[in-house]
């Protein structure tokens, strides 16, 4: 994906960018197992989206990489378009195209695609890099200045566990509820370089404690940098990658013009001199697993005061926050009519479990309903 930088430099009149890369699950439509079919997948891909296509980790899985936009009608449009084709394609393979956090039933084939950096990564992690596969929904925001990059990261950090629970999307694992609405979380807590972005003073700093990584051996390259949000190895952006794949596409472009304000709030802030908050690593990380285990439907921590508070407490506080960014981009009501749906049917975790509810505990009608919400337009 080829990212262009903000349109304009003055930051009350600057539209950011945007980019989206979700990965998708390719499950058995009989009995919700992975498949390792990526391989054909991808090859019956054709013109454009062929080229926003990417072989992942898995031969189970998928990812889709939108084009830059600055419009959120427009990215809604490439998602929708994306997972068309990848579902079709996915059909006459003899799969189902599934957007959802983690591995809900089984991976029987576990071996990495036969790259020489999978292979590496495989011989470095040993089981950790064959855990069952996992999905993320990785938002893209155009920053071109490295230095701001680094300080937004820093400003982000409090907010980032409400935004990881709007997403949360991975209950299930071997076939059963976890208790966590987030299960790819937990799995990817076994990674030695994913989880909250540490603090930086600066660029320098940034770049002196990846390389001291790499040397280590915790890292094999930059690209390896998995934290929450990072300034992107390969693009002038902002990455934020704290979220599962979400079911729905409403639901990743909320995320998405979420993403794009708090950027662009935090921008502000660090522009003008706001230092960014000081909290303790070990804070941000119990915050992180607060958000992966209760999702929307409990409690959230809030790092601004260090105490726990109802989650929807925060999403409106985390909207308010952001008010201005999003009124700027044109966002402002339709982040609002899709937080009120979003209330009212539940995130991607709470959606599964209504139908485990309902169906009792039947995993493959909660498979047909994650299908179905992959595909909706």
């Amino acid at each position: 994906m080829t990212y262009r930088p903000a349109l304009a430099t003055a930051s009350d009149q600057t539209t950011l960018t945007l980019g989206v890369e979700e990965e998708y699950l390719l499950l058995d439509p009989r009995t919700g197992e992975s498949l390792p079919v990526a391989d054909r997948v991808l090859t019956a891909l054709s013109g454009s989206a062929r080229d926003q296509s990417r072989q992942e980790f898995r031969h189970s899985m998928v990812e889709m990489v939108t084009p830059v936009t600055a419009d959120l009608a427009e990215l809604r449009a490439h998602l929708v378009a994306l997972r068309r084709s990848v579902g079709d394609a996915a059909e006459a393979a003899g799969a189902r195209l599934v957007a959802v956090g983690a591995t809900p039933v089984h991976e029987p084939h576990r071996t990495v695609p036969d790259k020489p950096r999978y292979h590496a990564m495989s011989r470095r992690f040993g089981p950790v890099a064959h855990d069952p596969a996992v999905c993320g929904c990785h938002v893209h925001v155009g920053m071109p200045d490295r230095e701001l990059a680094i300080q937004v990261c820093n400003h982000l950090r409090p907010w980032l566990p409400v935004v990881q629970a709007i997403t949360a999307n991975s209950p299930l694992h071997d076939g059963r509820d976890t208790g966590h609405a987030s299960w790819r979380s937990m799995q990817l807590e076994r990674w030695p370089s994913i989880g909250p972005t540490p603090h930086f003073e600066s660029v320098a700093d940034y770049d002196a404690t990846v390389a001291e990584l790499i040397d280590a051996g915790i890292m094999l390259d930059a690209a390896m940098v998995y934290w929450y949000a990072r300034p992107s190895a390969a693009y002038p952006t902002v990455e934020v990658r704290v979220g599962d794949v979400c079911p729905a596409v409403d639901d990743t472009v909320l995320v998405a013009g979420l993403v794009r304000a708090l950027v662009a709030t935090m921008a502000d802030d660090a522009r003008a001199g706001v230092p960014a908050r000081r909290i303790r690593d070990c804070l941000v990380s119990a915050a992180h697993w607060r958000a992966a285990h209760d999702g929307l439907e409990g409690d959230l921590i809030d790092l601004r005061a260090g105490v726990a508070r109802p989650a929807w407490d925060l999403v409106g506080e985390l909207v308010d926050t952001v008010a201005p960014a999003l009124a700027r981009h044109g966002d402002l009501d339709y982040v609002r009519d899709q937080l009120v749906r979003l209330r009212r049917d539940g995130n991607g975790a709470t959606r599964q479990r209504r139908v485990m509810a309902r169906t009792g505990d039947d995993v493959r009608a909660v498979l047909d309903h994650l299908a179905a919400e992959t595909r909706a337009a």
